[in-house]
């Protein structure tokens, strides 16, 4: 990645927009119980970033302790799943890679988590696709 790249961020809604600047780490798709309960997704990405790295443009995320020593933060209003903490690593904050206005900028180089991925994941590219819904 791009050390003097700057990406913009939000929820859904638009109430919170956040900045990051410079190199992220490599993003992951991470498939453990926790962040696929926490997001309703068989599968997040997600991409780390220092927190001096991180700017918040625009509202407050609502902050919920998952379990010990993590917090996530997500938009109250619409629940947009924004940002994964653990204690552990207090100098970095891992973003949804989804939450990016330009999620493409991180595509993943891993996968973590993969005794907790969901068995049918593994054939997922093997169904039929469509380009939007199932009826166009």
């Amino acid at each position: 990645m791009n050390k003097t790249a700057v990406h913009d961020g939000g929820c859904l809604c638009g109430a919170i927009r956040y900045r990051v600047s410079g190199s992220g780490s490599p993003p992951a798709l991470c498939h453990c119980h926790s962040c696929c309960r926490a997001t309703g997704a068989p599968v997040v990405a997600w991409v780390t970033f220092p927190e001096d790295a991180v700017s918040l443009l625009q509202g407050e995320p609502a902050r919920w302790h998952s379990s010990p020593g993590v917090t996530r933060e997500f938009c109250a209003r619409c629940g947009t799943p924004l940002s994964y903490r653990h204690a552990d690593y207090q100098d970095s904050v891992d973003l949804t890679v989804c939450s990016f206005d330009q999620p493409e900028a991180f595509p993943p180089t891993d996968n973590i988590w993969l005794e907790h991925r969901i068995a049918w994941m593994a054939d997922s590219d093997r169904l039929p696709g469509h380009p939007r819904n199932r009826q166009g």
